[in-house]
């Protein structure tokens, strides 16, 4: 199985674990000329960006690991160029979140780290 089929089964699999959580998908793999974002979702009054990270090993670290602060630099200027595009306004709720696939189960990071300017 190639990356990106394997990468958008786990963002599938993402997107029911949260649906059934009561998160409204919005967008899936938004993209930019700054990058992508997996998941964009609404949780009550806050718009949410999620990553989602995958690992099959131990070995490999954690899923939550690997989004470093260089991914979550990038992550925040695509959610800048989002919000600017859909005319959301600085003042607007807005939480980055961390889905982590560690060996088939799924851990839900709420407010994973802080906007990065």
């Amino acid at each position: 199985m190639n990356k990106r089929k394997m990468g958008y089964d786990y963002e599938t699999l993402a997107c029911e674990y949260l649906s059934g959580r009561g998160i409204v998908i919005l967008e899936r793999n938004f993209r930019c000329s700054y990058g992508e974002i997996d998941i964009i979702g609404s949780d009550g009054e806050f718009l949410v960006f999620f990553e989602v990270k995958a690992r099959l090993k131990k070995t490999a670290g954690t899923g939550a690991e690997a989004v470093t602060p260089s991914k979550q630099r990038k992550i925040c200027r695509v959610a800048d160029y989002y919000r600017i595009k859909h005319g959301i306004g600085d003042f607007s709720p807005i939480r980055y979140d961390c889905i982590a696939i560690d060996n088939d189960q799924i851990v839900w990071y709420q407010a994973a780290f802080s906007h990065i300017y």
